[in-house]
């Protein structure tokens, strides 16, 4: 299915009175402007990095060092979107938060930055160099920006849901064939459409 620029997107939306510099483990995707293929390609079920992608996975390992207090979890990096998990440990444990009836985490310091922030600053350094990427290395050109404005973030509660989204991220690939974000993506080469293991809300950057 053709991206279509003209049509009507939902609106950025947060969870109302959760505080985002909490500490926590959050889903997050973001996608390419116009969702342009430009990380690599799906073979057999596989994702096979081409320049630009694999400058995206050094940017993401490169996270937890530049931002004390933010560890990363799992990772898929596709051929127009990235899936991945995003942890705010402050001073505590690296490790998923316990979390009270609502979702909100207990007991750990906060960091200062926010998943917002984190996001933001993935998504400038990323196009910052694929910018130098298209001077230096003639990488294909972006139209406008690399990123859409907004991502999508879902907090992860438990430790039961943290395992399913990492088995949804891994098995990504595999199922190319099936993905909306796919250039190549029609309603009716698939009985139903895969459904990812939450409900999760658009925000901007």
């Amino acid at each position: 299915m053709k991206y279509d620029p003209a049509r009507p997107r939902r609106r950025s939306i947060r969870l109302r009175g959760y505080d985002y510099t909490r500490p926590g483990a959050y889903f997050v995707t973001i996608c390419t402007h116009n969702r342009e293929c430009l990380f690599g390609e799906i073979m057999d079920g596989e994702m096979v990095l081409n320049h630009a992608g694999r400058m995206v996975l050094d940017v993401w390992n490169e996270i937890p060092k530049y931002y004390p207090g933010i560890v990363i979890d799992a990772f898929q990096i596709m051929p127009n979107h990235i899936h991945g998990i995003i942890k705010i440990v402050g001073a505590g444990p690296c490790a998923c938060p316990n979390m009270d009836v609502n979702g909100q985490p207990q007991g750990v310091a906060p960091t200062g930055l926010s998943l917002p922030d984190v996001i933001h600053r993935f998504k400038t350094t990323t196009t910052k160099r694929y910018i130098d990427g298209v001077k230096q290395h003639a990488w294909p050109r972006f139209d406008g920006k690399l990123w859409q404005r907004n991502y999508w973030e879902h907090i992860i509660r438990n430790d039961g849901e943290l395992c399913r989204i990492r088995q949804y991220i891994v098995n990504n690939p595999v199922k190319w064939q099936m993905d909306r974000n796919n250039p190549g993506f029609t309603r009716g080469h698939v009985i139903a459409e895969p459904q990812p293991p939450y409900n999760y809300k658009p925000w901007m950057v």
